[in-house]
């Protein structure tokens, strides 16, 4: 029987939104929940150096907790370092979160979709070779948010958001165009999810909040179950791990909610 676990990393608590469906999808596997919150927010990084800098940690994690596969629950990591992570620790197989145009692209009926992502995500040439790719016929809006993720943390951490500040970040997703009007709104972060009520109440119009939490677990699974130990369940809690080595008092409660026994 394998003792390894599942591992979820993000550079904050947004990736908790993808450990939370994987949960539900295998729930008798183990996981260590990773936040870089040390590195948090990512949007803001040059590419080559956070390359660097996640290549790097997983050194550390891979050989400190030996996980049977990686979640990289965070959009602008998974489409800056993905290859090199693979590249470096081939033994791992990981899964990584990109933006969900192509189902966006599929589901739409006004052909009016907005990407709402980090600034990060929106540059990346990764995120319009998918636009090229799967949503031609579709006209796509990409929304750079520079302060969602950080509303996203200090709601999960506090209980409150203010509401107005959130209004003000998605409202460039709402397109009115020949009589048509925005329906997809296609949520390219882990950590906004956590925010879909706030954005369902200040939204001026009702959309379809694409979050592609479950499919990532789904697609975890799927991976996990041609591995020749997939079908064998660890005992053990799980725990988070915090990059800062400190992670102050609000989250450590924040992750014992979730059932993770934060180090």
């Amino acid at each position: 029987m394998t003792e390894r676990p599942v591992l979820v990393f993000d550079s904050g608590i947004g990736g908790l939104s993808v450990l939370r469906e994987a949960r539900v999808i295998m729930p008798e596997r183990r996981f260590v929940y990773v936040a870089d919150d040390a590195g948090f927010p990512y949007g803001a990084w040059e590419e080559s150096k956070l390359c660097a800098r996640i290549v790097r940690l997983f050194a550390g994690l891979i050989a400190e907790h030996d996980p049977e596969l990686v979640i990289i629950a965070c959009n602008t990591a998974s489409t800056v370092v993905m290859a090199d992570l693979r590249a470096a620790y081939p033994a791992t197989p990981f899964v990584g979160t990109v933006p969900a145009i192509k189902p966006a692209a599929e589901r739409t009926s006004s052909g009016l979709v907005s990407v709402l992502a980090t600034p990060g995500t929106v540059k990346r040439q990764y995120t319009r070779d998918l636009i090229r790719d799967y949503a031609t016929l579709v006209h796509v809006r990409l929304v750079g948010s520079e302060n969602l993720a950080a509303l996203a943390e200090t709601y999960m951490r506090r209980g409150f958001v203010d509401e107005e500040a959130v209004r003000a970040e998605i409202a460039p997703c709402f397109v009115e165009l020949d009589g048509r009007r925005t329906d997809i709104v296609v949520l390219a972060c882990t950590h906004y999810p956590f925010l879909a009520n706030r954005m369902r109440k200040t939204a001026p119009w009702p959309v379809d909040w694409i979050d592609p939490a479950e499919a990532i677990a789904r697609r975890a699974l799927s991976i996990l179950e041609t591995l020749p130990q997939g079908t064998a369940f660890p005992e053990g809690p799980d725990v988070a791990v915090f990059t800062s080595g400190n992670p102050d008092q609000q989250l450590k409660r924040l992750m014992h909610g979730f059932g993770l026994q934060a180090r």
